[in-house]
């Protein structure tokens, strides 16, 4: 798919979508699937899509963090998940990160590591009441995680990333817009800033120091059309080292796109 897909090309992947949430279910044996709501574009164009796979067996959660979690942003995922027809549990994080931060010795632990190794608490916790969800009722939990992120490394691992499927991980951030556009998406999620709610007021794009746009053509050069850093950075018009600096984060976070590797002996 191109970079900024037409609407012949959405419909396609939008189908494929439905598609593959189906039969993934089906070929599990589960009885439909899980997702976590946000209130951003990525949670509401999955839940979006899943709900047209799975019909009434689809369940959402949505799992705010008191005084981190935007009173908007619990808003809008209970008006999607309403508007879908989605069942949908508010399950409050806060006091489980509490019982978390009391009772680990951090003060054994270097204080400059602290802040990101307590915001990455948050979305485990979450992943644990997916798949407890999921547990109960034979469900499948439904990722929502993209491309961009998938490829930069940049969400938790066994956080948001432990799921048992992603329907939009093959979609960079530019298409999820395009495609949530195209399946209407509400405009005040889609404008939304994108944030992954690890601390109030954090940011996505200052956190990667590029814009989603700006990553995405660099990405889709690198990685789709198969150019070399250089090539890539003559035709976005950047620096090269700009482009290196983003191919290297792919690298060094490989590991956090496969499976754990095991120890296999020869003899």
């Amino acid at each position: 798919m191109r970079l900024n897909p037409d609407e012949e090309e959405l419909e396609r992947a939008r189908r494929e979508i439905i598609s593959f949430i189906r039969e993934e279910v089906a070929n599990a044996g589960a009885q439909g699937g899980v997702v976590g709501l946000s209130g951003g574009i990525d949670s509401a164009l999955t839940a979006t899509l899943a709900k047209e796979a799975l019909g009434d067996n689809l369940l959402a959660l949505i799992m705010p963090e008191r005084g981190v979690t935007s009173d908007a942003d619990v808003r809008d995922a209970k008006e999607l998940a309403s508007r879908l027809e989605i069942p949908y549990h508010v399950v409050e994080i806060s006091p489980a990160v509490a019982e978390v931060m009391r009772s680990f010795p951090f003060d054994t632990f270097p204080e400059e590591q602290r802040k990101l190794a307590v915001a990455n608490i948050k979305p485990r916790l979450r992943m644990i009441n997916l798949y407890l969800a999921a547990n109960l009722k034979n469900l499948l939990v439904i990722g929502t995680g993209n491309k961009t992120e998938l490829l930069l490394g940049y969400f938790t691992k066994y956080g948001d990333g432990g799921v048992d499927l992603l329907p939009i991980a093959d979609l960079y951030k530019t298409q999820v817009r395009a495609l949530a556009k195209h399946v209407g998406i509400p405009e005040k999620i889609i404008s939304k800033t994108p944030s992954a709610g690890l601390w109030r007021g954090q940011a996505d794009e200052a956190e990667l120091g590029m814009s989603y746009s700006e990553l995405d053509r660099i990405l889709y050069a690198l990685y789709d059309e198969g150019l070399s850093p250089s090539q890539a950075a003559e035709k976005l018009n950047l620096s090269v080292e700009k482009v290196r600096t983003v191919e290297a984060r792919v690298k060094a976070n490989e590991h956090k796109r496969r499976m754990p590797r095991i120890k296999e002996f020869e003899w």
